[in-house]
């Protein structure tokens, strides 16, 4: 003890020594005289007599003299007389760093009960003893309420932009905010994150307040001191609704400020309030609800937009392409609904990075996968089941995100009168996976899979099979904080087989596979925060199997056919300029250079020159060597659109697009089928360009909470594929002769006026559109309606929709849908004549009739239940009903030959009211 008595006084007389010393320094008095001095004088002074450094923007100082008389004040007592009576502040935190900030006072310390990171970040771990809910609404409140220092601290503030980049996300999940609005009040610059969440913002240097708004999310900002390039990446919270509504505004005056026309972005909360049948949320579906879009038939999932053909469509799912979108007849779409994000469809202003298709582009993509926690979703319907796993690999940084969905459909088929149909089946399933990783602030890797297979047998012994195959890989780089890159290779397949083996001695198997192996890159550079710079360059490297026709046993006497392969490669460069010139006019001009190449080898038929491409005129072949160029193809595509805004809420917008297509489907039904044929440009099938014209005007009333959208479009089309009348398409050795080059042109009204917040939301649109065809050789005998324009399949002149949805409560929604269209064009018999004893059937000019007009009504209520945090599982009711009225709606005519008398008949898919009950969980 007496040997400790020494230490603990030393002890003492050191820790008093240093306290007393700390309170010396925090205590240290000014003095000064200055007349008519700057402000950075006074700062000049202060720093070297106490130790102390400021921080702030020496252009808003500029006009501040000073005449100051002090002695032995505290820098408090200083700072206090020097801005009485002005507006602004001061902030000293604990390493002696005050901050000087005009109109509003920086918090330099944490919540209580917090303790303070290192470094500025939202990701930082802080310690509290509470409950995992407090914690995260604690740390994002700390994370408001801090300063987060970006860039090389320097004690001076130079004038000037710098950027601000990072990654929005989801604070519960990880997953990245897409389309969040990042922006700061003054001066007015904003940008919105891309697919992965990312933003690169340029703005003043000095102290700023960054907003960040999303629909769904709660709205959040933060305060930054920005000294030079700097990262911040931000989290935020789901939008819970408590006790009143929240609206949520962010991104909601796009459509008048943003310079793209025809443009819709969907996310699943606006996919799930849209009845289908059998009650599964259906993206395909949904889309077919917007204006310019429509199907030929109620079962056909292929789309129809502003009188483009279902093949002039580039369907993406995570940057890879999807060749056959639907399941089961067309009822289903390819997508699971609880592994997708959000869609973005393009029908006007595509942008240049997209190519290879006429008439849209839609880009689909999937969630990341939680980040944080191991989740479950699925839900259970009448035919199809699903479930979804997720969570993270490493926390924080890698997760994934693995969907099944199947049906059990056959009890449905079984349960018909109809003795042909009761003998069919069906069943299809899909699995998806994704993973993604970030390697580090610079670097993030995403991994796609998707496998999907239909088999079905309609009352016979044929089967159909088809299946797509398709996987992904995405490298984001950023450059620096102006400049940021996407590396993404991706290999997609599709393929069908039919085979029948009820006779062994007709009994085959025909086969068609498509594989599409794609690279491509994309970056972005920033010049300022109104001028951005977009381009990169793609490769396509297309094998196709044409056709392959083989007996099916030994007793089959079937003979073999094989059509050759084809191949081709599709490569593109692009650079795309987006410039704001003010607030009220942007402008968007962009160019995309595309270059085709046919190669070998093949064996190509060659034809008398002069005379039509028929197979009476066909007089020999052409052999073409492994990797030789047999024809090629190229040229500019244009892409530009002029957007002024006249007022705050109304703006007009002006676009013109020339896209090429050098891949085509052929086809002569009705409605997408399995054995639809893929075919490449070759020295007979040229490609298709078309190119389109849009004038549209947009307005926006009560706060931006309703939007009014009304366009109008004209297109041409060179070189559209239609078929000659009784050729078949299937195995066929001069597929040249058996297709028509046409000409076309599409054109057409759409207005749209969409409401999507409040208790009452949802879309009202209305379309006039025609799609005419005319043959190039007006003189061939093959060209239908003797040389003149006809309508396509699917010119359906008007469309109208009302998609509605009403919540009652927090619990319990109605949603409410009314469709009409009038009915597709078809060709009917008018008359009989004989030719050489035998009796033939005469038909009328190729669609000048139509079948009866279109119109259904869906009801669906959604039930929830509890909102309670801690449960087991949460979960859902959907129950539905698809037509309610029963309307049988003529879904196409046909006519039938019995004992010398032709009938009509018509078929409608649904002729009766469908209840459906879906039953969706998520642990």
């Amino acid at each position: 003890m007496r040997k400790l008595l020494p230490l603990l006084i030393l002890f003492c007389t050191v820790s008093a020594a240093n306290f007393s010393f700390g309170q010396n320094i925090a205590e240290k008095k000014i003095t000064m005289r200055l007349d008519s001095a700057r402000f950075g004088e006074f700062v000049k002074q202060v720093e070297s007599q106490t130790g102390y450094y400021f921080y702030y923007d020496a252009n808003r100082f500029d006009s501040l003299t000073l005449d100051l008389n002090v002695k032995d004040l505290t820098i408090k007592e200083a700072l206090d007389q020097v801005f009485k009576g002005s507006d602004f502040e001061y902030s000293i935190d604990s390493q002696k760093r005050v901050y000087i900030t005009e109109g509003q006072r920086i918090i330099t310390q944490l919540t209580r009960g917090l303790f303070e990171p290192d470094r500025a970040s939202d990701n930082d771990t802080v310690a509290y003893a509470g409950p995992e809910n407090d914690v995260k609404e604690k740390l994002l409140s700390t994370a408001e309420s801090k300063v987060h220092d970006l860039g090389i601290r320097k004690h001076r503030i130079t004038p000037g932009n710098s950027t601000v980049t990072g990654y929005v996300r989801n604070a519960t999940t990880g997953e990245p905010v897409i389309g969040a609005a990042v922006f700061i009040a003054q001066p007015s610059i904003g940008v919105t994150t891309d697919a992965l969440g990312f933003y690169s913002l340029t703005i003043p240097r000095g102290k700023q307040i960054l907003r960040i708004k999303s629909t769904g999310m709660r709205e959040t900002q933060r305060q930054v001191v920005l000294y030079s390039d700097g990262k911040l990446d931000v989290e935020m919270r789901e939008s819970v609704i408590a006790l009143k509504e929240v609206s949520v505004k962010a991104g909601m005056d796009k459509n008048v400020v943003g310079t793209q026309m025809g443009t819709v972005k969907l996310t699943i909360k606006n996919l799930k309030q849209v009845p289908t049948v059998f009650g599964e949320t259906d993206l395909l579906r949904t889309i077919l609800t917007l204006p310019g879009i429509k199907s030929v038939g109620e079962n056909s999932t292929g789309l129809n937009v502003r009188g483009g053909s279902t093949d002039q469509n580039l369907i993406l799912y995570n940057d890879a392409v999807i060749y056959n979108p639907s399941h089961l007849f067309g009822f289903f779409s390819a997508f699971n609904p609880d592994v997708l994000k959000d869609v973005e469809l393009y029908k006007s202003t595509i942008p240049s990075k997209f190519g290879g298709r006429l008439s849209s582009v839609l880009d689909i993509n999937s969630r990341d996968g939680n980040k944080k926690k191991f989740v479950a979703s699925g839900g259970i319907g009448l035919v199809t089941g699903r479930l979804t796993l997720e969570g993270p690999i490493i926390k924080d940084k890698t997760s994934f995100l693995l969907g099944g969905r199947s049906t059990y459909s056959n009890w449905v088929i079984k349960a018909l009168d109809n003795e042909n149909y009761n003998k069919s089946s069906a069943s299809f399933y899909d699995i998806n996976l994704h993973v993604s990783h970030e390697i580090n602030e610079k670097n993030s890797l995403f991994l796609t899979g998707y496998v999907s297979s239909d088999r079905f047998r309609l009352y016979g012994d044929t089967l159909y099979s088809y299946q797509n195959q398709l996987g992904s890989l995405k490298w984001k780089h950023t450059f620096n904080s102006r400049l940021y890159g996407v590396l993404t290779a991706s290999h997609s397949k599709y393929q069908y087989a039919m085979g029948a083996a009820g006779l062994p001695l007709n009994s085959f198997d025909l086969k068609f596979d498509i594989n599409q192996s794609n690279f491509k890159a994309d970056l972005s550079y920033s010049l300022d925060p109104r001028h951005t710079l977009e381009f990169g360059g793609s490769t396509i490297y297309y094998k196709l199997h044409p056709g392959s026709f083989q007996p099916k046993g030994a007793e089959s006497l079937i003979v073999p056919d094989v059509l050759e392969a084809e191949q081709a490669t599709e490569s593109a460069f692009y650079l795309e300029d987006k410039f704001e010139v003010n607030s009220k006019l942007s402008i968007s001009a962009g160019i995309r250079y595309s270059y085709f190449q046919y190669l070998g080898p093949k064996t190509i038929n060659t034809y008398v020159p002069g005379f039509p491409i028929d197979y009476i005129y066909q007089e020999g072949v052409k052999e073409y060597q492994s990797g030789k160029k047999i024809k090629s193809y190229g040229g500019p595509e244009y892409r530009a659109s002029v957007r002024y805004s006249a007022f705050d809420n109304l703006s007009i917008k002006l676009s013109y697009n020339t896209l090429r297509q050098y891949i085509h489907l052929l086809t002569n039904t009705m409605t997408v089928s399995p054995t639809d044929i893929w075919k490449l440009s070759d020295p007979y099938v040229k490609p298709q360009i078309g190119d389109q014209i849009s004038l549209g005007f947009y307005r926006n009333f009560r706060g931006n909470k309703i939007e009014m959208s009304l366009e109008g479009y004209y297109k041409n089309i060179k070189n559209f594929l239609d078929y000659k009348g009784g050729d078949s398409l299937i195995m066929n050795h001069n597929i040249e002769a058996a297709v028509l080059n046409t000409k076309a042109k599409a054109y057409g009204v759409e207005f749209m006026i969409k409401k999507m917040t409040g208790k009452l939301n949802g879309w009202l649109g209305y379309t006039y559109s025609r799609t005419l065809l005319r043959a190039i050789d007006r003189e061939s005998p093959d060209a239908p309606n003797n040389g003149n324009y006809y309508p396509s399949n699917y010119d359906k002149p008007h469309d109208f929709t009302l998609i509605s949805n009403y919540r009652f409560s927090h619990r319990f929604s109605l949603s409410f849908n009314f469709t009409y269209s009038t009915g597709r064009p078809y060709t009917p018999p008018i008359g009989k004549y004989l030719i050489d004893g035998a009796q033939r059937v005469y038909y009328a000019d190729r669609n000048q009739f139509r079948i009866p007009n279109y119109y259904r009504t869906d009801l669906a209520m959604n039930i929830e239940g509890n909102h309670k945090i801690k449960k087991l599982a949460h979960s859902s009711w959907t129950l539905a009903v698809y037509n309610l009225l029963g309307r049988k709606n003529p879904s196409s005519v046909y006519f039938q030959t019995v004992a010398g008398k032709v009938s009509g008949y018509q078929l409608s898919i649904f002729g009766q009211p469908i209840p459906t009950i879906t039953y969706n969980f998520r642990f």
